[in-house]
């Protein structure tokens, strides 16, 4: 490539240019003032002129019979010396050229060599190759370019891959095209005991233990599908549990990846863990049960007795009386059970807003033993409260403390023997930071089988469902309102045939709730 001022010059592509400011200034020769030609010339003229000056003088030295061959010899002679020039300039051309060819490959700026009419043509065919190799250069690193731009695109492409795959919760495995691990997050990692960088580019049969996983991504690769997918349900027990332990229920999704060059480029699998939904599907089937069992059975009562009073069974206006009473009481029931319902799902979704303010729990225990007390005198059942002369006060919701203490008297008279006790205990527990409430009573006491699922949803004693009517909600909801809205805590004692107690923390300020969470 010619540039300004009759430079050859490199592409600056292939290798940077050289400073060239502080090179020494260039030299002008006598060729470059005397044309070649004219060298040639006067070289041949000089040789001529000497040639012709001693010829006379030799000629009468030598005899004739020699001098033919003679005449020969000094032409020869003649000829070889006047060449001389000619190979000079030949010589110092061929110079020229190759420091100017080793300058270009050394990446250099070169001058236009100055050469001799004779070593123009060669000089041509130098300024051909030299421009045809700057043209196919400038092709190199256009590609080259083309190449580097892929390569990054393809490095941000997967590091954006990475960065996903690690950000899911899912266990994730990659493979290459070879059936090689290439990518392990963290969730695979610790499911499967893998070591995310010793088992790097192992192969799937060497790395993987679980049959299952394995099978699936080597199917994927034997597909030879580049638009493989498959779904399987799998049971993948994890790297840390027990040899005997059952594996967890997992759905296995598994794709093969594309690749420009190969039928496919590896193969991706994530594993989701279904046992929980299944645990909560459960868990939905069971309440929904449960819970049309409870609504069934007063709905069947109210419906039964209305059918009486439409059929005339109950001719007397005492019979009436009695008949509106039941529907009063079932109707009231399931007005409970709906509300109880409403109230724990409100609590479970999280949507509850209580109304934390300063409450006295001696006067609210008062407040609930005031409308139990109607119910405790039909089996002379007696309600002490018990507390001492300091403040027992918390930040609490008021209504919601009332309906714990409610339904923890409520089932204390109502699994009590006639001339039973309950007692309400009411202390600060400066160890938590609380108000200790405690409903203690002399009652039938709680099977220590039954001990753990007293809170559960919708349970109930079997042997004691004829002894009272419930729901099977009131603890329920009584936990809920303990430990999630308040953040305080409730547990459970009890002793067969001798009674239960009831404890509940409440802590005294919000901040004591999340350090008492904690």
């Amino acid at each position: 490539m010619r540039g300004p001022g009759g430079c050859w010059r490199r592409s600056p592509r292939i290798s940077e240019r050289r400073d060239r400011a502080s090179a020494a200034p260039r030299r002008i020769g006598r060729d470059e003032i005397v044309k070649p030609g004219t060298w040639i010339l006067i070289s041949s003229a000089a040789v001529c002129g000497a040639a012709a000056y001693v010829a006379p003088w030799l000629l009468g030295v030598v005899g004739a019979p020699a001098r033919p061959v003679f005449v020969v010899g000094l032409a020869a002679v003649a000829a070889g010396l006047g060449m001389l020039p000619v190979a000079w300039l030949l010589n110092r051309d061929a110079a020229r050229m190759t420091r100017t060819a080793a300058r270009l490959a050394a990446g250099d700026d070169a001058p236009v060599p100055s050469v001799s009419a004779l070593s123009r043509p060669a000089a041509g065919a130098l300024r051909r190759v030299m421009e045809q190799a700057d043209q196919d250069a400038q092709v190199v690193m256009a590609r080259m370019r083309e190449l580097e731009i892929r390569v990054r695109i393809s490095d941000g492409d997967r590091a954006r891959f990475e960065t996903a795959l690690e950000a899911l919760p899912d266990p994730a495995i990659v493979t290459n095209g070879y059936g090689e691990l290439q990518l392990i997050n963290a969730a695979a990692a610790g499911l499967l005991g893998l070591d995310r960088e010793a088992d790097l580019s192992r192969s799937v049969v060497e790395a993987i233990g679980d049959e299952s996983i394995r099978r699936l991504l080597i199917e994927a690769h034997e597909s030879g599908s580049a638009t493989h997918r498959a779904r399987a349900e799998i049971a993948v027990r994890a790297a840390d549990a027990p040899p005997d332990a059952p594996g967890r229920a997992h759905e296995a999704i598994v794709a093969t990846l594309p690749d420009p060059t190969e039928p496919i480029g590896g193969a991706v699998l994530i594993l989701r863990d279904i046992a929980r939904e299944r645990e909560i599907s459960q868990m939905k089937s069971e309440f929904v049960s449960k819970a049309s069992h409870e609504l069934r059975t007063p709905l069947s009562s109210i419906n039964a007795y209305v059918e009486m009073l439409l059929d005339g069974e109950a001719e007397d206006p005492e019979a009436q009386r009695e008949f509106y009473t039941v529907i009063k009481s079932e109707a009231d029931r399931l007005g409970r059970l709906i509300d109880n319902m409403l109230n724990i799902s409100r609590i479970e979704a999280g949507i509850t807003k209580a109304k934390h303010e300063d409450v006295d729990f001696v006067k609210a225990a008062q407040h609930a033993v005031s409308v139990i007390e109607p119910q405790a005198r039909l089996k002379d059942i007696s309600i002490r409260i018990k507390s001492g002369s300091l403040l027992y006060s918390a930040e609490a919701d008021r209504d919601m403390l009332h309906q714990v203490l409610l339904n923890l008297l409520s089932n204390a008279v109502k699994y009590t023997p006639e001339n039973g006790r309950v007692t309400v205990t009411i202390e600060n527990d400066e160890t938590t930071g609380s108000v200790m409430t405690t409903v203690a009573d002399t009652g039938l006491g709680i099977p220590p089988d039954a001990i753990d699922h007293v809170f559960d949803k919708f349970y109930r004693i079997e042997n004691y469902k004829r002894v009272a009517k419930g729901t099977g909600l009131g603890l329920n909801l009584v936990k809920h309102i303990v430990e999630t809205v308040h953040g305080g805590q409730i547990t459970v004692t009890s002793e067969l045939g001798m009674g239960s107690k009831f404890t509940f923390l409440i802590p005294y300020t919000r901040d004591g709730a999340r350090r008492l969470a904690a």
